[in-house]
């Protein structure tokens, strides 16, 4: 194991502890000898984490403190650079430049033997090909989502009919051909799943709709037997 890897599991070991823990106790964890982790401690700290420690009781971090260089273990940035790319093959153009973005940031508070973990990741996002919708319409979507306001859409269902529908979008699955809305439909008095790819005009209402996203989540989750995460 790495010193660098070593100092994170220990920030995390921490973290989890809302109480003292006791160094012999930590270094047993850690598979470390006292004085390492004496030296680990004190590095840490010189960091600017805050980690008390008295003989006899044990070291606490206080809350309120996040190490940039130390955020991330191997495992971590392979999941964080498999998850952006997907996003940038698969969101919007704000979503997309949003990921972009966020791996850059990333990348820049990560140490060099980790920055070149990131840079190599070899875990890749294939082509699949999805259903067209257009960018206006996705991102005009989420903002609605965060706003909790109504929008009216022109909708064709699987038979190409046409409806014209007032619904309250609380949430969008994302899946590899297609895009799914949820709402509340005012036409149907229930929550509807919607393609993304068969709505036509989208026009968003400045109304907000009286039950917030999460009370419509949650009652979405109760019909669909769907456990929280």
């Amino acid at each position: 194991m790495s010193r660098t890897q070593r100092l994170l599991d220990l920030m995390q070991i921490l973290r989890r502890h809302r109480y003292p823990v006791a160094g012999h106790s930590l270094a047993e964890e850690l598979g470390i000898s006292m004085r390492t982790l004496y030296r680990d401690i004190a590095t840490l700290q010189q960091q600017g984490a805050d980690i008390v420690g008295e003989v006899g009781i044990g070291y606490v971090l206080r809350p309120g403190f996040m190490l940039p260089p130390l955020m991330f273990s191997q495992q971590e940035i392979e999941a964080l650079v498999l998850g952006m790319r997907w996003v940038e093959r698969r969101g919007d153009s704000q979503l997309a430049g949003a990921a972009t973005n966020a791996l850059a940031k990333i990348a820049a508070v990560l140490p060099a033997e980790l920055r070149e973990e990131l840079d190599a990741n070899t875990l890749l996002i294939g082509p699949v090909p999805t259903a067209y919708v257009d960018d206006d319409i996705l991102v005009t979507i989420r903002e609605a989502i965060r706003l909790e306001r109504k929008i009216t859409v022109e909708y064709r269902d699987y038979a190409g009919n046409g409806s014209e529908r007032i619904l309250w979008p609380f949430a969008m699955g994302y899946f590899e051909q297609v895009q799914i809305l949820m709402a509340w439909c005012e036409l149907r008095g229930a929550i509807r799943h919607f393609r993304l790819d068969r709505i036509g005009r989208l026009t968003p209402l400045p109304q907000r709709y009286p039950a917030g996203r999460r009370a419509l989540m949650k009652q979405w989750r109760e019909s669909e037997n769907i456990s929280p995460r």
